[in-house]
């Protein structure tokens, strides 16, 4: 099942451009995935399991490594965006 997941991300610190960009950079290098970085979010598209690992994974990894951040997220199933 295919699934479109727009998410955004907010770190609790100063330096939060980075982090972000990190967290985008994690995410382009999973395979099996598409990765459309806007200004204010990212879309991912991919076979549903495999978003959602990599969700999980990079979350976690985020989290451990910069401390708080907020994530918002949408998921859209069997739509592919532009």
């Amino acid at each position: 099942m295919l699934v479109t997941v727009d998410i955004s991300m907010y770190p609790l610190h100063v330096n939060f451009k980075d982090r972000v960009e990190g967290f985008i950079e994690k995410l382009q290098s999973r395979q099996n995935l598409r990765v459309n970085p806007g200004s204010t979010s990212t879309v991912i598209i991919g076979e549903y399991l495999t978003v959602m690992e990599a969700i999980t994974e990079l979350l976690q990894w985020s989290h451990k490594e910069h401390g708080q951040s907020v994530f918002v997220t949408k998921f859209i199933l069997d739509y592919e965006a532009e």
